[in-house]
């Protein structure tokens, strides 16, 4: 017999794993890393609907090609081709999952929220995300579209 909360997790399972299906995203300059899969939860349709007051998770999947003590995310959302600088509450790439130094040749699970402000305006834009090592070189660089909304 499986116990009850175990039961109850596998039940979930398939549920949760169906949120966070990898997304389609485009690379946008990823020199120091490889990106092996990017997710966005709850995002199951693309352009992701970001609703106004809510927070998603990221995650994202890459190969380091350099060492690095540490590294910085800058998140951006990209409209008529203008970089317009998004606040994330956690910039630090090693208080996101990542075990610093950075090492070449590890693969490393990028955790982070988005949290989407309700005085954003409803709008369709592409948000960018880079995630920087110590010489300023980007790990990974990734793009989506999304729509928020309210």
């Amino acid at each position: 017999m499986v116990p009850l909360p175990l039961a109850l997790l596998l039940a979930l399972g398939p549920a949760t794993i169906a949120l966070a299906e990898p997304l389609r995203f485009v690379d946008c300059g990823s020199i120091d890393g490889s990106i092996q899969e990017v997710n966005v939860s709850p995002c199951p349709t693309q352009p992701c609907l970001l609703h106004k007051g809510t927070s998603y998770s990221i995650n994202v999947t890459f190969a380091s090609k350099i060492e690095s003590q540490g590294s910085k995310a800058r998140v951006y959302g990209e409209m008529l081709h203008v970089d317009i600088p998004f606040p994330i509450p956690e910039p630090d790439g090693c208080k996101s999952g990542i075990q610093c130094p950075i090492q070449k040749g590890h693969s490393y699970s990028y955790l982070n929220k988005l949290p989407v402000k309700t005085e954003y305006p409803s709008i369709k834009l592409i948000v960018k995300w880079e995630l920087v090592d110590d010489q300023d070189q980007m790990l990974f660089c990734w793009k989506i579209p999304v729509q928020i909304t309210s």
